[in-house]
């Protein structure tokens, strides 16, 4: 168990994730020579050995997965500088007559850039700041609907960065991967009640904690751009001045429909012989995305180049950005893929502990909601949810395996769950700093003002992975929650309201 443990305890102390993985796997290969080499000499050489060999193996074997986070970075960026996000703002600007409004418009754009968490919290707040600061939708408020709408969406969209990543993680554990991110997305709680929550507070006036303070003040005073936000470039690169809406949509409907095809066409369908389902199944998502993905960006040259949306230098150069923006998560992927395998072929970690949970006295069915505390605690205190998704995945899956196999999915979505918890609320979250940037926000007042929200969240999840896991009913567990997290925002509105009030009233009254 050393070698998870180490990699989550440096994460928790030094909040740098790739420095902790790269001694997790160092210390796990030192572990499995200490075992098979003799002599010092030898378990050095051969810890090294191990380590640079079992790297060199998982890259190799997900290297269709890499290719295809390297080729939709390049996609992010030339779709951000044809200026399509651009023009998406300009024409909600004209088209936005209220605040609701405002606030559906700015969640729609999230929704709709679900392809990658990145190209979405660089994206809604530089295009639809302006039109949230015309009818005085504070940045606070402008941060969090960015936030809510990027790792929580991208998470339950089967064609993201974020699902290409789970999906390798669930494959290494013997799963399908496709299949089982699909059936896991119903159980993602904290992703569908954040996006209920989102679009419930767009709709209405049920503010509360710090967020309803900043909103009165914006509707009371106003709110007035600053300099500070992102600029109208791309690492040095122009965004142009033709884009169109449709440059922005088309891409993505693109990357969408001949990601489908291309799953189906991997999973056998076309040979004849088996089902839409079956094929989806049968498929292997990493060649499947890497093929949509590069037809998509050669689709993309041709629609933006010969329209003169962009140069053909322009275009080349955007490719070159936005590989260099994925190899972060890259290098995330690539440790967490040799530690997660070592853990599970060389050390048997899930197995061991898998035997412990196996001989506790937990009743199986609290797993979920166990696992999702869990994940929350890992995911907010090192700022990632991929990092914990590699983490943990490999170890939930085999203790399932051995403890209660018919809570495996269930309890693949609360790892899920409880991670993209832990990274929305982060305030070390890559996701959470670049959405204050984007709405032009100061960042401990995007932290404070959204933490309460996540937590309201987080806490009716995990009642509903209670009931999950003693019914494993998906309708029940999603019904439970939501009518918990519409009872719970009506009270803290009223309480925030009520305290308000008699604020007012002592004030009036020394007065």
């Amino acid at each position: 168990m050393l070698p998870p443990i180490l990699a989550i305890g440096l994460a928790l102390i030094t909040k740098e994730v790739i420095t902790s993985l790269t001694l997790g796997v160092l210390s796990g290969a030192f572990i499995y020579a200490c075992y098979t080499a003799g002599g010092v000499m030898s378990v050095i050489t051969q810890t090294f050995n191990i380590s640079i060999s079992y790297m060199s193996e998982c890259f190799g074997g997900n290297a269709a997965m890499v290719i295809f986070l390297a080729l939709l970075g390049a996609l992010v960026a030339v779709i951000t500088m044809a200026g399509g996000s651009r023009a998406y703002g300009e024409w909600a600007a004209s088209k936005v007559k209220s605040r609701s409004m405002a606030q559906i418009a700015t969640s729609a754009l999230g929704f709709l850039i679900f392809i990658d968490d990145y190209f979405n919290c660089l994206t809604v707040g530089t295009v639809m700041r302006p039109v949230t600061d015309k009818y005085s939708i504070s940045h606070e408020k402008l941060a969090y609907i960015i936030d809510a709408t990027a790792a929580p969406v991208c998470i339950i969209a089967p064609i993201s960065s974020w699902a290409a990543s789970v999906i390798s993680y669930m494959s290494d554990t013997g799963l399908d991967g496709m299949t089982a991110f699909v059936q896991s997305i119903p159980y993602n709680l904290y992703a569908m009640l954040t996006i209920i929550m989102v679009i419930v507070l767009s709709v209405t006036n049920l503010e509360f904690g710090p967020m309803a303070k900043y909103e009165r003040l914006a509707s009371e005073h106003g709110v007035t751009s600053t300099d500070g936000a992102p600029a109208e470039e791309l690492d040095g690169l122009q965004i142009s001045s033709k884009g169109k809406v449709m440059d922005l949509i088309v891409p993505i409907a693109v990357l969408i429909v001949l990601s489908i095809f291309a799953m189906i066409y991997v999973g056998g369908y076309f040979d004849g012989g088996m089902t839409l389902f079956d094929a989806f199944g049968n498929t292997d998502a990493g060649p499947a995305l890497a093929l949509a993905a590069f037809v998509t960006l050669i689709f993309t040259f041709f629609f933006f180049v010969l329209r003169g949306v962009l140069t053909l230098k322009q275009f080349t150069s955007g490719i070159g950005v936005g590989v260099k923006t994925m190899v972060p998560a890259i290098i995330i992927l690539c440790l967490a893929w040799t530690l997660s395998g070592m853990c599970r072929y060389l050390l048997s970690t899930g197995q061991y502990v898998g035997a412990l949970v196996e001989a506790s006295s937990m009743p199986p069915a609290l797993i979920p909601a166990i696992i999702f505390v869990v994940a929350a605690a890992l995911s907010f205190s090192m700022g990632t949810s991929w990092g914990t998704f590699g983490i943990l995945i490999p170890i939930i899956a085999v203790v399932c395996e051995t403890v209660a196999p018919q809570l495996t999915i269930i309890s693949l979505s609360a790892t899920l769950a409880g991670s993209v918890f832990g990274d929305h609320c982060s305030p070390i979250s890559d996701t959470t700093i670049l959405s204050s940037a984007g709405a032009n926000c100061a960042h401990i007042n995007h932290v404070s003002s959204q933490i309460p929200y996540c937590l309201l969240v987080a806490v009716c999840c995990f009642f509903g992975y209670i009931v999950a896991g003693f019914t494993a009913n998906v309708i029940l567990t999603l019904l439970v929650s939501v009518v918990l997290l519409v009872i719970a925002l009506v009270i803290m509105h009223r309480m925030t309201v009520s305290k308000a009030a008699s604020t007012v009233k002592a004030a009036e009254q020394k007065a």
